[in-house]
């Protein structure tokens, strides 16, 4: 007798694909829609795992696309200033209502109601990136300033990348009454106040994430044609959650959602991709191998493995002899991944 499934591939088997798969073996990319070469400029932005995709394309060669470079300042000071973890200084973009109001700032006049946030040593910061710069403005014309400088580089961003991966991070997240804008934190944990009468907590549903993300993918697509998208849902747990109960469960909401999410971008836009970096985390097959003693943090050997499956499957290859000098990539040094740029550990901090 015939069935549907004496034909399918090995991989849509879960004890062939999976289950008989050595752990470090493991790869569920098929198929990928899009490669990369060293002509491709590919850029950054999302949660803080974005960041080990940058930092891998350097590492092999290729061309990260870095907007907002900093080529004035020496080294050292780039790095305590966070230049270059992302491709312009947006620091940690967590949820797609904040890609798109970023977005719409840029193109669109788009004008924030907040403008700066007053820090506890009487520094000021920028209320949608408010630990990009560590030592802060000595007043809120100079984070207006410097924003406008931002939003200038964050243009060449859109406009001239031609890969943009986005990690999805986060459904909640803090709102203001005035203008709808959202934020990366809360206010009042690492500056300015928190008020009620002027800011609300938002968990977004499946329906707003998915509103959100189509609408920024749309006027991407209009101001740069040749665009290709590469979504990722961050494996990282949440830190913590504003609604009442576990934070494991608030976790297991966000990430289905970012995860349905993706999955109906992939369905309605050949030129976004996804990759499982997710999956390659937290799957099962891995018995939690991939996470540090707290259970959230990922560690060395799970940043390892996703880039591999990155490289093996989205980075061209100009010969076979190249192959395994880009697939059999070492561990980053685990001082790399520790220093990892994550605005959302501001909130542990309160309640260590």
């Amino acid at each position: 007798m015939s069935n549907p499934y004496s034909t399918i591939n090995d991989y849509q088997l879960w004890r062939r694909s999976v289950a008989r798969v050595e752990t470090h073996m493991f790869d569920p990319i098929v198929n990928p829609r899009f490669k990369i070469d060293r002509q491709v400029k590919v850029a950054t932005a999302g949660s803080c795992f974005a960041q080990h995709i940058s930092r891998q394309i350097q590492r092999i060669g290729f061309h990260y696309f870095i907007a907002e470079k900093g080529e004035h300042l020496s080294d050292a000071e780039r790095s305590k200033r966070n230049f270059g973890v992302f491709s312009a200084r947006y620091g940690n973009i967590y949820t797609a209502r904040q890609l798109l109001q970023l977005f719409d700032e840029v193109f669109e006049g788009r004008e924030p109601a907040e403008k700066a946030w007053l820090r506890k040593d009487g520094r000021f910061v920028d209320p949608y990136r408010p630990q990009i710069e560590p030592d802060g403005y000595e007043s809120p014309d100079a984070v207006v300033e410097a924003r406008r400088s931002h939003l200038a580089a964050v243009r060449s961003v859109f406009l001239d990348s031609d890969v943009l991966v986005f990690t999805l991070g986060l459904t909640e997240s803090w709102r203001s009454k005035a203008d709808g804008s959202v934020f990366p934190l809360a206010p009042g944990v690492t500056a300015g106040s928190f008020d009620p009468n002027r800011y609300e907590f938002v968990n977004f549903t499946v329906e707003e994430v998915d509103r959100h993300l189509s609408l920024f993918l749309k006027k991407l697509k209009e101001v740069n044609p040749r665009v290709k998208v590469l979504l990722t849902v961050s494996p990282v747990p949440l830190v913590a959650t504003y609604e009442n109960r576990n934070v494991l469960v608030s976790t297991t909401y966000s990430k289905a959602v970012l995860r349905v999410v993706a999955e109906q971008m992939l369905s309605r836009f050949d030129w976004v991709d996804y990759f499982p970096s997710y999956e390659i985390i937290t799957g099962s097959y891995a018995g939690g191998l991939y996470y540090e003693d707290d259970y959230r943090e990922v560690n060395h050997l799970g940043v390892a493995h996703v880039m591999r499956c990155f490289v093996r499957n989205y980075v061209s290859q100009p010969s076979k002899e190249a192959e395994p000098k880009a697939v059999m990539l070492p561990p980053p040094p685990e001082t790399e991944y520790q220093t990892v740029v994550c605005d959302e550990r501001e909130i542990e901090m309160l309640r260590p």
